[in-house]
């Protein structure tokens, strides 16, 4: 009997895109969620798909195993202090299991799964999203210009008419203004903060500020990074910079508590959409050593527009949640970051059908 591939939020802002590329390569879905109603909504829009109601909070191991499942996509966020209760669900139950998670820790700690994941025979994969999914298959192919790694800058800024989800905005939010763990570099960084400007094509000019993401840990050990830098950015630059304002605020003590804010700052942000454009990218800047013994310095950009941005970080558990589907024998059972999982060719395949464009220099 055919399995399913279950979508956890399946009816969110990457969840339904990752529900409507899967979809469109014949895979059958169940569309799960505490709302029962948008799941229906979507399935009915989609072929070979049915919808579920299932919070990740009730007994989740017993309704896994009784639905069958090749693999569950996990894309409830924020995962930011959030527990590994769903990986450990999908082992009991020796269903696989990707999420779309970017929380700092999670990402870096998921690994401490690996001996129950293989025990059951399972292959559980954690960030499977733009970070680390496509900065390091980014790396990956940049790398074979060097002959050593030295630094890494490197910042996403999605457009403001581009769809925003809350669970992306409050994730951040917990962060702003808190004093972060050290990453090479960087001996006391601070949420929002070390806000810097950078260039790209077609878009211009965007600020960004530091975010505390897992390749902050995994891509200075697994590249051999002595410097890695994140930002990320918002279009409009006076609403990056009251961002940055209010992280100065909780740097300097004052008690705020801006996750709870994130729904009315995130329909206050919508008003300006006016203001703003649906261009949004990415940028990987490496410098190090070429072969030839000579300082080298390589960027690659990835620009977004007609509001497609949102396409990107879904790449990662779309094609990996295929791959597990079909049981490819190059994902072992264990658990692992998103990390050189995915070559950029195969990403950017999958990004053909949408207004997304590439550059190097």
């Amino acid at each position: 009997m055919a399995r399913d591939i279950l979508i956890l939020g399946g009816y969110g802002n990457f969840g339904k895109r990752i529900a409507h590329a899967l979809s469109r390569h014949g895979l059958p879905l169940i569309i799960a969620g505490r709302d029962l109603a948008k799941a229906e909504a979507l399935c009915r829009d989609l072929p070979n798909t049915r919808p579920l109601a299932l919070d990740i909070h009730g007994p989740l191991a017993e309704t896994l195993k009784a639905e069958k499942l090749s693999v569950v996509v996990h894309t409830c966020g924020p995962f930011q202090g959030a527990d590994y209760a769903v990986a450990r669900a999908c082992i009991a139950a020796g269903v696989h299991y990707i999420d779309l998670a970017d929380g700092r820790d999670f990402v870096r700690d998921f690994s401490q799964l690996d001996a129950e994941a293989r025990a059951a025979g399972v292959c559980l994969i954690s960030g499977a999203s733009t970070v680390p999914g496509l900065s390091s298959a980014v790396l990956d192919h940049l790398k074979t210009h060097f002959a050593r790694l030295e630094t890494l800058d490197f910042g996403i800024t999605p457009g403001q008419k581009a769809e925003r989800g809350l669970a992306t905005t409050r994730a951040i939010l917990t962060y702003v203004g808190k004093r972060l763990r050290p990453f090479a570099g960087h001996p006391r960084p601070y949420g929002w903060q070390d806000t810097h400007a950078q260039t790209y094509p077609i878009m211009g000019r965007r600020y960004l500020s530091t975010c505390d993401i897992p390749d902050l840990d995994l891509l200075p050990q697994g590249y051999g990074l002595t410097s890695i830098r994140f930002g990320a950015g918002l279009e409009l630059g006076f609403m990056h910079l009251g961002l940055w304002a209010l992280s100065g605020l909780v740097r300097a003590g004052m008690t705020l508590n801006l996750p709870a804010l994130a729904r009315p700052l995130l329909a206050i942000s919508n008003i300006f959409d006016a203001f703003g454009s649906d261009v949004g990218g990415m940028h990987v800047t490496v410098s190090g050593q070429g072969h030839d013994g000579a300082p080298l310095k390589l960027s690659w950009f990835i620009v977004a527009r007609s509001g497609d941005g949102p396409q990107i970080p879904c790449v990662p558990a779309i094609l990996l949640a295929k791959r597990l589907h079909e049981k490819d024998p190059g994902l072992s059972s264990g658990a692992f970051p998103c990390v050189g999982l995915i070559r950029l060719e195969d990403y950017l395949s999958e990004l053909r059908r949408f207004d997304i464009e590439t550059f190097e220099a």
